[in-house]
Parts: C-alpha cells; sequence; structure tokens
C-alpha cells in the first residue's frame, strides 16, 4: 500500500521587478533636474566662491576660534540637556497611553515649524527676568538666563530637542516591547528594564538622533540672537559670526560658512546608513 502522494509543489516567490532601463519621461526629468540644481548651485556657488588662499589667514583668527569653540561648547551642552528629558520624554510619547498623548506630541514637535525668532521671543516671555518662570528663577536662585552663554544653551536646546525625541520615539515604536516585557516577568522594575533593555535596544536611534539634534544646535541662529543677543565670547556662536561677517567681511563670511557645511556633511555622512540606501 503507498503512502500519499506528495503535496502541491510551494509557489516560488515573486521576484522584484528590475527597474525600468528606460529614460524618465521628460516631464518628470525637467522638474527633477530643476530642483536637484535649485539646491545644489548655491552650495556649488559657496565653494567657487570661496576665498580659498586666504582660508589659512581667515579661519585662525581669534574672532573664529572663539566663536566655533563657543559654538561647540553650547550645542554640546544642548545635546547633553535634549537627551536627559529628551530620551524619557520620547519613551513616555511611544510606550504610555494617556489622555491629550496626540496632543502632546504635537507641542513637541511645535519647534520644528515655529519661527526660530518666534520661539526666542516665546523664551523671553517664560524665562526672561519679568518672565512667567524667570521672575521665580531670578528672585528665589538668582539665575538670569537671557543674554548669558546658559541661555545659548537653553535656546539651542528649544529648537534642538525634538529631532530627538521623533528619532527616539520612532526607534522604540519599532523596538518589539516583548523584551521588557520578558525583563518585567524576570522580577525587573520598569525602571530596571528600561535601564538595562530598553537603552541597549534603542541605542542606535538615541545616537542618530543626537547627532541631529548637536548639528540643529550648533546651526542655531534666530532664537539665540533673540533669547541670548550676540556678545562677543558670551553668546556670539557661529551663525551669528557668520551674519556678522557678511557686513563687513564677506570672505570671512563665505569661510565661516564653509565649516558649518562640513560639519552638515560630516552628519549626513555619518548618518548615510540609516536613511540612505546603495543603488
Amino acid at each position: 500500500m503507498t503512502g500519499p502522494g506528495p503535496g502541491p509543489a510551494p509557489r516560488p516567490r515573486p521576484r522584484p521587478r528590475p527597474r525600468t532601463p528606460g529614460g524618465a519621461p521628460l516631464p518628470l526629468l525637467v522638474p527633477a533636474l530643476l530642483g536637484l540644481a535649485f539646491l545644489v548651485l548655491p552650495l556649488v556657488a559657496l565653494l567657487l566662491r570661496a576665498p580659498w588662499s586666504s582660508m589659512p589667514e581667515l579661519l585662525t583668527s581669534a574672532e573664529v576660534w572663539q566663536a566655533l569653540r563657543l559654538s561647540l561648547v553650547c550645542a554640546t551642552a544642548a545635546t547633553a540637556l535634549s537627551l536627559v528629558v529628551g530620551v524619557p520624554l520620547a519613551w513616555l510619547l511611544a510606550r504610555v497611553e494617556f489622555p491629550g498623548r496626540g496632543l502632546v506630541r504635537a507641542l513637541v514637535t511645535l519647534p520644528l515649524v515655529l519661527p526660530p525668532v518666534v520661539g526666542g521671543v516665546a523664551l523671553l516671555m517664560a524665562l526672561g527676568r519679568n518672565g512667567v518662570v524667570g521672575r521665580w528663577l531670578d528672585d528665589w536662585f538668582g539665575v538670569t538666563l537671557p543674554f548669558t552663554t546658559a541661555g545659548v544653551v537653553v535656546a539651542e536646546a528649544f529648537v534642538a530637542m525634538p529631532f530627538l525625541v521623533i528619532a527616539v520615539e520612532g526607534t522604540l515604536r519599532a523596538a518589539d516591547p516583548r523584551y521588557e516585557e520578558a525583563a518585567a516577568t524576570l522580577g525587573a522594575g520598569r525602571f530596571t528594564a528600561f535601564r538595562r533593555v530598553t537603552l541597549p535596544l534603542v541605542a542606535p536611534g538615541i545616537a542618530a538622533g543626537a547627532v541631529l539634534a548637536w548639528a540643529r544646535a550648533l546651526g542655531e541662529f534666530g532664537a539665540t540672537i533673540t533669547f541670548a543677543g550676540n556678545f562677543p565670547g558670551r553668546t556670539q556662536t557661529m551663525p551669528l559670526s557668520v551674519y556678522l561677517a557678511l557686513q563687513r567681511d564677506p570672505e570671512a563670511a563665505i569661510a565661516l560658512s564653509l565649516v558649518l557645511l562640513a560639519v552638515s556633511v560630516a552628519v549626513l555622512a555619518g548618518l548615510r546608513d540609516r536613511w540612505m540606501t546603495s543603488a
């Protein structure tokens, strides 16, 4: 007696469709090339007009190094502040259900679309000497934030932290929560599971968000000049120095712009594995 015959053969998986070897349609190709030129041409013009022969002299001046040092210190401090409060905020938005979570997420992302100058005015109304909270900081602790280096850090953190929160929240939502549940069944508390399981799991997203926040803080202008002013050695960061140099020494402004452009390219290169795929 023979056994049952073999079942039906499994269907082959559909292969991905190859890319069309033909050229793009003209109605799409022309605006695509115009858009590419619109984005690339200003950067090319910056490189072409750069005073390469006098670049070492321009970049080694005391004012440039002072502004660069202040920018690096303040951007790093703003990123650290964003990490301390932004990662728990991202975890709250990704893991905890509570009324009004959508509204909270909208408020968190509002600085992304808010004009930076408006953000600076809002910071003055909140943390200025006569602000809603600033008056208490001044009376109780003698802390004054506007027009100080600490004010630069606060202004940069205000505009940069949403980038970190969005990146970390997206990573948390993509992470499998069963690892945290398994840690809880083994007796780990909520904070222990967050520290021992969740943080290592989402570390790449935290790193990417921190790099984005740092780059955004380094290039911040509007909120900084509105809330912290423009005092050399105290609040004058690289973008503010570029703005002033453009009025009195355009070549110096170009040189400073190239420094910020190089930082932006380095950030993009560091994140290429996360957002860019090979052709």
